[in-house]
């Protein structure tokens, strides 16, 4: 199945336009055609190498959405025709406890990831910058028909990126959430914190992001440069996601939780966080951190977000402006992600 999509050849190189095969469709696959892939942070993380060694060339592209164009023999998902979504991988060792759960994104083995890593015979694996794409059943979810396309893509990662915390640490009504940054992750996790019935306060760095934030469902907005503004948000918080990538000081932050409050990383600066543990011993509380969903957790989410009229913020771009995206997403220029329309590959 000859692709049309754009890759990196080499670390920090420009994202050029670039011919490639797709495998065959085997009788668990299902092929179809590509409407839009978001771009996250991390598939620039990669192209440029900042988190270690990356496989060239590379097609980046973890959030997928498309149209189902053919099946093979033994798929029972899907059918041709129908909406579909991939995300952050595209296989895992199907056999250990996690997998087994429905927690592939645990795995024992280490999940297959979308691109940047390498299939069962060794060859590279090219994601979702592209006009086509292969998947096995199992690694795909339906999407609603009530679904904005655009605005899904990104759910594929920087939604299921908050949803999986919120419900596994029990964000609902009587529970008081804190969200660290209004970025691509925060903003989704505002949407689904509030749905999920949550109080939401949102910390963020910039005043002018209150108005979007009370517009996606929070309920406290609190400007962190002030010098005690996390001190005085009122505290007692239940959960606290860090969706941002900056460094910050989290002991006021610990400091704010309940008794057997979690503060819960998602977003990371690449740099080591330190905290007085004193803060942790003398509130029972909890540091952890939380990757993406598994298999099942996946559909839930999106299931829940076309129930809940739920999408991500998006600025649909074409494939020509992929390189000018990156630098722009690197500025954090923009509201919230970036999707291409991947009819122009």
């Amino acid at each position: 199945m000859t692709t049309r999509g754009y890759v990196a050849h080499e670390a920090s190189a420009p994202l050029v336009p670039f011919e490639f095969s797709r495998r065959a469709v085997g009788p668990r696959d299902v092929a179809f055609d590509v409407l839009f892939s978001g771009i996250c942070h991390s598939d620039i993380h990669q192209v440029r190498e900042e988190w270690g060694p990356s496989i060239f060339p590379m097609v980046p592209g973890h959030e997928i959405i498309g149209v189902v164009t053919s099946v093979g023999a033994d798929v029972t998902k899907f059918a041709p025709g129908q909406r579909i979504g991939v995300g952050v991988f595209v296989d895992s060792c199907r056999t250990c406890d996690f997998c087994v759960r429905g927690l592939q994104q645990y795995c024992r083995a280490g999940v297959t990831p979308t691109y940047n890593g390498r299939d069962a015979q060794g060859e590279p694996l090219f994601g979702g910058y592209a006009n086509q794409f292969v998947i096995d059943q199992d690694y795909a979810v339906t999407v609603s028909e009530d679904c904005d396309l655009a605005g899904a893509a990104p759910l594929l990662c920087a939604g299921i990126t908050l949803y999986s915390p919120l419900k596994h640490f029990g964000a609902g009504p009587g529970k008081r959430v804190g969200i660290i940054g209004l970025g691509g992750l925060g903003h989704m996790g505002v949407q689904f914190a509030h749905a999920l019935g949550a109080h939401v306060t949102v910390f963020t760095h910039s005043a002018s992001k209150e108005a979007d934030a009370r517009a996606l469902g929070a309920d406290d907005v609190v400007v962190t440069h002030a010098p005690d503004a996390v001190a005085t948000s009122g505290g007692h918080f239940d959960l606290i996601i860090n969706a941002s990538s900056a460094d910050l000081d989290i002991n006021p932050y610990l400091k704010a939780l309940t008794t057997d409050g979690v503060f819960c990383f998602v977003g990371i600066s690449g740099h080591p966080f330190s905290f007085d543990p004193s803060l942790l011993i003398g509130g029972r509380r909890h540091i952890t951190g939380s990757a993406i969903g598994g298999m099942v957790e996946l559909q839930e989410m999106m299931d829940f977000a076309a129930t809940h009229g739920i999408a991500s913020q998006v600025e649909v771009i074409e494939a020509s402006a992929i390189n000018e995206a990156y630098e722009r997403t690197v500025a954090s220029d923009v509201k919230y992600r970036f999707v291409i329309d991947a009819t122009t590959f």
